[in-house]
């Protein structure tokens, strides 16, 4: 049975990407058929064949299906700004109902393991009141969680689990990636964590001197997040 998941985060820059291309790789490792889109990304940089962006380029060459860039990074914008800002400046309309067709055209393509990867943190802004929460809301998707391991993350993580459950959605697990290696109590701040999210912790990843997505994929539990995918 395929699966597929929302990967957010507690904020941007906190390894969202390298989450989610790592859980690719433990899917790919176990045998299974790999897909993902970042349905919008903003920091792109110009090339021959377009406007790419790395982190979108990161998923993609995590992804086993024969998939075009454009489908796993639909829209791209090339200013390092707030996605829904890129987008007024680029006059492009972003909207809930602009995402959803590439997301579930992706999704048909039928991957074992699927994630979409969100911009940012839960309440990040789309066109009018919109949020790209609404997306994660229109297709349904249970949640993975990554929490920037820092000062105030036991807030930001909380919250944010808040919002997704009253959202109506399920947070299948979250990873405690360390952003800042020298964050005090770090251990208690898992605990605390692991105490207070109803949802298990995937993983500890501590920052490596090569943050690939072999070495993160080797602390990640996927059988842990497809199991409570499952229940």
């Amino acid at each position: 049975m395929s699966q597929a998941f929302f990967v957010t985060g507690t904020d941007t820059e906190i390894g969202k990407t390298t989450i989610a291309a790592a859980l690719l790789h433990a899917a790919r490792s176990a045998g299974l058929s790999t897909a993902a889109i970042k349905p919008v990304a903003s920091g792109c940089e110009r090339s021959d064949e377009g406007l790419r962006n790395a982190d979108a380029l990161a998923l993609w060459a995590e992804c086993s299906l024969p998939l075009r860039y454009q489908e796993v990074n639909p829209f791209a914008f090339e200013p390092a700004i707030a996605p829904h800002l890129a987008a007024r400046e680029a006059g492009v309309e972003l909207g809930v109902a602009q995402l959803l067709p590439p997301v579930r055209a992706l999704l048909a393509r039928g991957a074992d393991f699927a994630v979409v990867e969100g911009a940012g943190g839960w309440r990040v802004p789309l066109a009018g009141r919109e949020s790209l929460s609404d997306l994660a809301i229109a297709l349904g998707l249970p949640v993975v969680l990554v929490v920037g391991m820092r000062l105030g993350c036991i807030n930001h993580a909380l919250l944010s689990a808040e919002a997704i459950a009253r959202d109506g959605l399920q947070l299948a697990g979250w990873v405690a990636n360390v952003v800042d290696a020298q964050t005090a109590r770090l251990e208690q701040n898992i605990a605390t964590l692991a105490e207070r999210l109803a949802a298990p912790c995937l993983g500890c990843v501590p920052r490596l001197p090569r943050a690939d997505a072999a070495s993160v994929a080797a602390r990640l539990d996927l059988a842990a997040l497809s199991t409570a995918a499952r229940q």
